[in-house]
């Protein structure tokens, strides 16, 4: 009977923890682990979106793995500790998309005492002006996937539905889809583009304010300047680009869950918009960054030509391992420059 008990108990406790987990409740061994990491902290977190990224980071020289506790596993993320250019660091993995970039911010900052947010990664190119490999800085961000898909037959001066009530608005702009048929009538009219709602921890709950560009820290952006025409290398293997990558300060960056392998749609975006890097993560990034009143900047190096329409445009293949690189390099050179650990780097 005592040894019924006893296996009672266990499979009783057993279903405890997965019930715990699968609501999501931080186990109390994982909470002990986190405030003995947060007593060493603020610590720079920095966010990767695929291993690809990730991985050269990893095995940079520049950083040093904490020896008392390396990683923390937690809802499918593992966040690593230890310290990049002698700054204490939580690095992790966010996947890819939106969601997951979102998802995954969030986690940092709210179970990490932090003192800025670090992203970076590769990205496709809309700016036929700059190369392959070269490492984009934009100073604002934006979620390009929120749209109000408008109904056939209306047109510009037509109010969108739901606009009335301040849920939509005309303010930023539209892609109208029938500029781009053959000389036929395209019911698909037009899409609006829409700024995000945003609830910041510094505002009253509940109460939504709108943001559709995102500016990164100023006094992140001022040490990145320092960085600015850094030359990086142009080879894979015996493959090189026509001119060594740099490093760039661009004016804006455009993030989406979409693969953006489209000539016409770059050529929109960058048109329209102004804009450099587009990508899958970095507006998620920026979105949480700034609703929690934390500095961020964004280091994206461009991969290809999205959509193609240079001699070396469709070499992603080839070229992306060389651009996570340099991604990597001017993540670390840049952190060199923030301000010992210790001491604070006063935000603009």
């Amino acid at each position: 009977m005592g040894y019924f008990l006893i296996g009672f108990l266990v499979v009783v406790l057993s279903v405890g923890n997965v019930i715990e987990e699968a609501n999501g409740e931080i186990p109390r061994t994982i909470l002990g682990k986190i405030e003995r990491i947060n007593q060493k902290g603020p610590y720079l977190g920095i966010v990767a979106p695929n291993n690809y990224e990730l991985n050269p980071l990893l095995g940079s020289k520049a950083y040093v793995p904490s020896s008392s506790l390396p990683f923390i596993d937690f809802a499918g993320r593992k966040f690593r500790f230890g310290k990049l250019s002698k700054q204490p660091v939580v690095i992790v993995m966010s996947g890819l998309g939106m969601v997951n970039a979102g998802v995954t911010t969030q986690l940092l900052v709210s179970l990490f005492r932090l003192k800025g947010v670090l992203h970076y990664g590769i990205a496709g190119n809309a700016d036929i002006n700059l190369e392959i490999g070269d490492v984009t800085i934009p100073q604002y961000w934006a979620h390009s996937g929120l749209w109000n898909w408008q109904r056939y037959g209306d047109g510009i001066d037509n109010e969108l539905a739901l606009e009335s009530g301040g849920d939509y608005t005309r303010e930023v702009g539209y892609l109208q889809f029938s500029k781009y048929s053959n000389r036929t009538d395209n019911l698909l009219n037009r899409v609006w583009y829409q700024p995000e709602e945003i609830f910041p921890v510094t505002g009253t709950p509940e109460e939504r304010q709108h943001v559709f560009w995102i500016p990164v820290d100023k006094s992140y952006l001022k040490l990145a300047r320092k960085l600015e025409d850094t030359k990086l290398p142009q080879c894979v293997n015996t493959t090189c680009l026509p001119r060594p990558p740099k490093v760039t300060i661009v004016k804006r960056g455009m993030s989406a869950s979409v693969f953006i392998d489209n000539a016409a749609y770059r050529t929109f975006l960058n048109s329209k918009f102004n804009a450099t890097a587009v990508e899958m993560e970095s507006a998620a990034v920026a979105l949480i960054s700034h609703q929690q009143n934390l500095p961020f900047i964004v280091i994206r190096a461009l991969s290809d030509l999205a959509g193609g329409g240079s001699d070396v445009s469709n070499e992603a293949s080839i070229f992306s391992s060389l651009a996570a690189e340099n991604s990597v390099d001017i993540l670390v050179k840049f952190v060199a420059l923030l301000p010992p650990h210790g001491s604070k780097i006063q935000s603009e």
